[in-house]
């Protein structure tokens, strides 16, 4: 993920920026910084949660998944995240360019993603109030990581690891298999130890 040297913008500026290209950006203290594309893996097992996610809360409206959610960073007017994906039960308006009151967050962790999604993403998605549940999933491994509100200053991050786990989003009642996440993606090893030490 790298920065461009563009002006500091706000938040309506923005949204009516265009540089140009087919690239996407999320909005940083200001600054536009241009996203990884996503591939392969990325894109099945983001897929694969928004379908596994929004067939059950269709019989649950106005709840509803969102893909390439925008996400508004608590008391900010220089930052726009867009999530893998988002679950809200706020009913949609027209011209809405954000996710309102997210309840659940997903982002799908890839090389050139991840330490920007933990580093950055995560504690900004963790201040904001409506947010119940984060899921990180790895894609190119099985390892769902779920970050779940005890109160407004406690979190538990539960992991889910094998094919038989359950995940459980208790916000939205919704259950799936881990194994239904990671449908027709070739799963390599997971890192070893060695590999993961900084």
């Amino acid at each position: 993920m790298s920065s461009l040297a563009y002006k500091r913008m706000s938040l309506d500026e923005f949204l009516s920026w265009d540089d140009g290209t087919q690239t996407r950006y999320e909005l940083i203290d200001g600054v536009p910084v241009a996203m990884a594309p996503s591939y392969g893996a990325h894109q099945i097992v983001a897929g694969n949660i928004a379908v596994e996610i929004g067939s059950v809360l269709r019989q649950r409206p106005p709840c509803h998944v969102r893909s390439e959610a925008g996400i508004l960073k608590p008391n900010s007017f220089r930052n726009f995240f867009q999530a893998d994906l988002a679950v809200t039960c706020t009913p949609h308006r027209h011209g809405q360019y954000h996710t309102p009151d997210p309840l659940v967050i997903v982002e799908v962790l890839s090389r050139s993603t991840e330490d920007h999604d933990r580093r950055v993403k995560l504690p900004v998605y963790r201040a904001i109030p409506s947010v119940q549940e984060i899921l990180l999933v790895q894609s190119e491994f099985l390892f769902v990581e779920v970050h779940r509100r005890l109160d407004d200053s406690r979190w538990q991050c539960d992991l889910l690891v094998e094919p038989g786990d359950t995940l459980r989003l208790d916000s939205v009642g919704v259950e799936v298999p881990v194994s239904a996440l990671y449908a027709n993606v070739e799963l390599g090893p997971e890192p070893s130890d060695v590999e993961q030490a900084p």
